[in-house]
């Protein structure tokens, strides 16, 4: 579907990183066809090194190249970058950000009018393909468009379609969601080793654990509740332990966290 396009990212962090590697590594598009612009030297020195894409650190140039733009840029760096570029970009681009935080209509007001704008938000296990993404339109995005954004999103993950006024919560929720994974994965290691495992041993099998429970959610098509009650058995080893986790309200704390991170989106967008 990429084939003949070129696409830039404007931005080569972690998240940058991870749609390049995913996006090269499934053969989505050549390298030559990538180009990344960063303000770090050492970044834009590695992701060369690594995946063998053209880098600079002219934002124009590589905008000027290319027929989709990426903004991978932290959201309170884009009404500056915005300005850099908006000179330089028509209708004929593409324009897709993955700002937490950035509203669709911000960007159309500060370029010109009837620019193609999508706004995704993605995840960090698009690294490795197993990415969650949310993909809104803007006022001006067409069928196509979206079409491309999916297509480009599927490749390291799944992607779904929600209304725009919904992606604080889905940064609130899959956006900031593998940390939550990784603090959780890290606590169930700790606990095995405290009951006599060995670290590496705790470590798999908690991270382990956490992939195989994910997956039969997806593949499956039993809710949650009713895969936890499979495991738990009247009086038995699960339900202790569920108990526990009442008694630590881990429940009410994962909701509030998801709640936390949502606020903090909304209030990014407003700082813009």
């Amino acid at each position: 579907m990429l084939k003949g396009k070129k696409i830039s990212f404007i931005g080569g962090g972690k998240m940058g990183s991870a749609l390049i590697k995913g996006i090269l590594s499934r053969n989505l598009i050549a390298p030559g066809k990538v180009t990344v612009s960063d303000v770090v030297t050492e970044q834009l020195d590695e992701l060369r090194k690594t995946y063998s894409v053209c880098v600079t650190k002219d934002n124009k140039k590589a905008v000027r190249d290319s027929d989709i733009i990426i903004l991978a840029v932290k959201p309170q760096n884009m009404a500056e970058v915005l300005q850099e570029i908006s000179g330089i970009l028509d209708k004929s681009k593409l324009i897709i950000s993955i700002a937490a935080g950035i509203s669709t209509g911000y960007i159309e007001e500060c370029l010109k009018k009837g620019a193609r704008v999508m706004r995704v938000m993605p995840n960090t296990p698009a690294l490795i393909g197993e990415g969650a993404a949310a993909i809104a339109r803007g006022s001006y995005a067409t069928d196509e468009d979206f079409a491309f954004t999916r297509h480009i999103f599927e490749a390291v993950g799944i992607a779904v379609f929600v209304k725009e006024e919904l992606m604080d919560a889905v940064t609130g929720l899959s956006g900031s969601g593998p940390a939550y994974a990784f603090v959780i994965i890290d606590a169930l290691a700790d606990a095995g080793v405290n009951m006599g495992l060995a670290r590496d041993i705790a470590l798999k099998l908690a991270a382990q654990t956490l992939l195989g429970a994910a997956k039969l959610c997806l593949k499956g098509d039993k809710h949650p509740a009713e895969l936890r009650d499979m495991v738990t058995s009247p009086g038995g080893t699960t339900i202790a332990g569920l108990q526990a986790m009442e008694e630590g309200k881990l429940r009410a704390t994962m909701m509030a966290a998801v709640q936390a991170a949502t606020l903090r989106a909304k209030e990014l967008g407003r700082k813009k």
